[in-house]
C-alpha cells in the first residue's frame, strides 16, 4: 500500500471567478474544497456585493464567509487596460472560467464567449445568466427571488393565496451545483479530447428543471399544484403535526404501503381499506381529513413517543428544528462534519463539503480580505514584454 499523501482531486487546476452573489461563488468554492486554485476577481474598493450584507462573522458577512473560503482575491479594475491585461494573462494559463456578471458584461470587456473560445481553446467557460442568451428576457438582471417567481416556484410554496419564497435560495444554489457538476464533466471530457467547453447555465432553466413534477401535473392533468405549507401538494399525509409537549413532529408516507403501516401505528388499521383513503391521490383529495386524523394522534403524545413509534413502524419522521438546533445538531457534531477555516479576524467553524471521497483531502482555506492577493497576482501574471532580441 502506498504511503504517499493523497492529493486533492483538483490539485493543479486553476479557476478564475468573475463572480458575485451566490451562484458562481458557491460553484467555485466547491472547486476550491477539492483542491483547485480559485482566483476571485473583484471590483477594487467594493468587491463582491455579499461582502456588505452584514458583519456577523468577525466583521465579515455570513454570506461571504460561507461562499468564499479557500480563494485568492484579486482586486482588478477591468476597465483599466493594464488590469485587463493581467486578467487575460490569467485566462491564458487557467483551466476554468466561471462568470455570473450582469448581462453583456463580458462582451463589453472584449471577452465574449466566442472570443474566449477562439483565444483559449482548452479553457472551460461556465457562463451563468438569469434567463439564458436569446429570448425576450435575456437582458434582465436576475436574483434568486426574481427567478423563483418567474419559474413558478413561489406559487407552489406557502399556502393558497399566500405564495412564499423558500428560505434557502434554491435558484442560486441549484445553479451553483449544476455549474459545479458541469465543470467536473468538462474537465473529464478535456482529458479525452484536449478541448475546453462552453457551458451556458441559465437560472431559469435550473428552476424549471426542479419544477418537473409540477410541470407534468399541468402538462398532463391540466391542474395547478396547490401549495400546502409544511407538506407536498403531491403526497398525503405528509406534514408537520404539533405534539403534546409543545414540539412539532414531521411525518410522512410516500406510498400506499406506508399508509397502511401508519394506520396500524395510529391504532386505526381499518382506514387502510377505507375507499376514501385507499390510494395516495384519494388522500390528497381529502388532505384535510387525513391531516386531522394524524394531528389528533400526535396531539396526545410527546415528540419522543411519536418518533419512537414511527421508527418502529418504519415511518419517516423528524423534528421541526430552527437554525440554532441545526448549529448544535448532534448528528453533525458526532460525525465530525465541522472544520475550521481562516478569516482576517481569526478561525471560524464551517461545514465540510457534502460530496467528497473518503480518502480525498479537503482544503480548509481562508476567507480572503478584498484584494489580499492582488499584488502577488499582478506580479505572477504581469504580461511579458518582448525583449529587443525577440522583436
Amino acid at each position: 500500500m502506498s504511503t504517499e499523501p493523497t492529493r486533492a482531486p483538483l490539485s493543479g487546476v486553476t479557476v478564475i471567478g468573475l463572480e458575485q452573489a451566490i451562484a458562481a461563488p458557491l460553484c467555485t468554492r466547491h472547486l476550491a474544497d477539492l483542491g483547485a486554485r480559485v482566483i476571485k476577481v473583484e471590483q477594487p474598493g467594493y468587491g463582491d456585493s455579499t461582502r456588505h450584507y452584514d458583519t456577523v462573522v468577525g466583521g465579515l458577512s455570513a454570506h461571504f464567509t460561507w461562499l468564499n473560503h479557500g480563494k485568492e482575491s484579486a482586486a482588478l479594475d477591468l476597465r483599466d487596460a493594464d488590469d485587463l491585461a493581467v486578467l487575460e494573462a490569467m485566462l491564458a494559463g487557467a483551466d476554468v472560467l466561471v462568470s455570473n456578471l450582469g448581462p453583456g458584461a463580458l462582451d463589453r470587456l472584449g471577452l465574449g464567449v466566442e472570443e474566449l473560445t477562439r483565444r483559449y481553446p482548452r479553457l472551460i467557460i461556465v457562463d451563468i445568466s438569469g434567463y439564458g442568451r436569446g429570448g425576450p428576457l435575456d437582458h434582465k438582471r436576475a436574483y434568486d427571488l426574481l427567478i423563483q417567481a418567474e419559474a413558478g416556484s413561489c406559487a407552489i410554496t406557502g399556502t393558497p393565496g399566500y405564495p412564499a419564497k423558500p428560505g434557502i435560495p434554491v435558484a442560486d444554489i441549484g445553479t451553483a451545483l449544476y455549474s459545479y457538476s458541469a465543470v467536473l464533466a468538462a474537465l473529464y471530457d478535456r482529458e479525452r479530447t484536449g478541448r475546453g467547453a462552453v457551458v451556458p447555465v441559465a437560472m431559469l432553466d435550473v428552476v424549471s428543471e426542479m419544477m418537473g413534477f409540477a410541470l407534468n401535473q399541468v402538462l398532463h392533468a391540466g391542474t395547478e399544484p396547490v401549495p400546502v405549507g409544511m407538506g407536498s401538494p403531491m403526497i398525503a399525509p405528509y406534514g408537520a403535526y404539533p405534539t403534546s409537549d409543545g414540539q412539532t413532529a414531521v411525518l410522512g408516507t410516500t406510498s400506499d404501503r406506508e399508509w397502511r403501516r401508519m394506520t396500524e401505528l395510529m391504532g386505526c388499521p381499518e382506514l387502510a381499506e377505507d375507499p376514501r383513503y385507499l390510494h395516495n391521490d384519494d388522500r390528497v383529495a381529502r388532505r384535510g381529513e387525513v391531516d386531522a386524523i394524524v394531528e389528533q394522534w400526535c396531539a396526545t403524545r410527546t415528540l419522543a413517543e411519536v418518533q419512537d413509534a414511527a421508527d418502529k413502524a418504519g415511518i419517516g419522521n423528524a423534528r421541526l428544528n430552527g437554525v440554532r438546533e441545526l448549529a448544535e445538531h448532534p448528528q453533525l457534531r458526532e460525525r465530525g462534519r465541522w472544520r475550521e477555516i481562516g478569516t482576517p479576524s481569526g478561525p471560524v467553524p464551517a461545514l465540510l463539503p457534502p460530496g467528497t471521497a473518503r480518502d480525498w483531502p479537503v482544503t480548509n482555506g481562508s476567507v480572503p480580505a478584498l484584494g489580499a492577493h492582488t499584488d502577488a497576482i499582478r506580479a505572477e501574471f504581469a504580461p511579458r514584454v518582448p525583449q529587443p532580441s525577440e522583436t
